[in-house]
């Protein structure tokens, strides 16, 4: 069953440069390190219900107990992050939380009127853009619970833990 409340672990941003994006946080709020996730693959990927290609770059790293991510879409296509930031534009685009029934939290979300945006599938780890903005002002990211995703994010936030500001841009 789905707890009425769900743990969120990451705060998302779509920017127009994820270089300069990522320099500005390793700067202004001395996060880092940035692990990049170049031209990301997604597998069964649709918008708003109809296959869809999507072109983009992410970058993560950990401030504290939140991973923060930023989003570089590289083409003009629909989007969940083209929803809320024209091309041009950017800014906090979404929460994220990890979920043990993909099917129950995107219906229960559906119910209250929160619609699948874009979704698709990252190996065996099934992902959700849910539109939240009418209620909560911005996106809200599902993603199934996975060993992989977990294994990577432990990387990131391990990597953060005393970090001195050295390699502060990284591939996983």
């Amino acid at each position: 069953m789905i707890g009425i409340s769900q743990s969120y672990f990451q705060a998302a941003w779509v920017v127009n440069d994820l270089e300069e994006a990522m320099q500005r946080w390793i700067k202004t709020a001395r996060v880092g390190p940035f692990f990049v996730l170049a031209n990301v693959d997604i597998q069964h990927a649709r918008y708003r219900g109809e296959p869809t290609t999507l072109n983009f770059s992410a970058a993560l790293a950990q401030a504290g107990p939140i991973q923060i991510e930023l989003i570089e879409q590289h083409d003009d296509a629909p989007s969940a992050y083209r929803d809320t930031f024209a091309v041009g534009q950017e800014g906090f685009h979404h929460l994220c939380q990890f979920v043990d029934s993909y099917d129950e939290s995107v219906a229960r979300h559906a119910a209250q009127g929160a619609p699948i945006a874009h979704c698709g599938q990252t190996g065996d780890m099934r992902f959700a853009y849910l539109d939240t903005r009418p209620s909560l002002g911005f996106m809200t990211e599902i993603i199934e619970d996975r060993q992989f995703a977990r294994d990577l994010f432990k990387i990131v936030a391990d990597a953060a833990v005393g970090w001195d500001g050295s390699d502060p841009i990284r591939t996983p």
